[in-house]
């Protein structure tokens, strides 16, 4: 995981925050092995801005990927940051509820969990059948 952790990192230096400060960076690795990446994009319409999960899965889907293997979620923040309510259930609808987590900080704190542990009870595609 240290490599997504990295990775996280690096694009979170692009993170576009100038409202609230706050920079954040997310990294997914697909069952290939291929890294996608991305960061926070804030918008002066709050809430229109876009979360870095958000920004690596549209990355990752846009190469033609659908699956998520591990992802990791870095911030510059007391405790590891978890994904927010919107970016819990996009992750979900990409990977496995046992798909390996790791939130971090940039000062090196880090926790690590799994994606059922971030959704219990998920809304999936098996909810959609007829």
């Amino acid at each position: 995981m240290e490599d997504l952790i990295a990775a996280a990192a690096a694009v979170r230096e692009n993170a576009h925050a100038p409202y609230s400060g706050f920079r954040v960076g997310a990294a997914i690795r697909t069952p290939d092995g291929r890294i996608f990446a991305g960061c926070n994009v804030e918008n002066v319409a709050y809430p229109e801005g876009t979360c870095a999960e958000a920004g690596a899965i549209a990355a990752m889907v846009a190469a033609g990927e659908r699956r998520i293997a591990a992802i990791a979620v870095i911030a510059d923040s007391p405790a590891p940051v978890p994904p927010c309510g919107g970016c819990r259930q996009r992750i979900a609808e990409f990977a496995a509820p046992d798909a390996p987590v790791t939130l971090a900080t940039t000062a090196g704190a880090t926790m690590r969990t799994h994606v059922a542990a971030l959704l219990p009870g998920a809304f999936g595609p098996d909810h959609m059948a007829s």
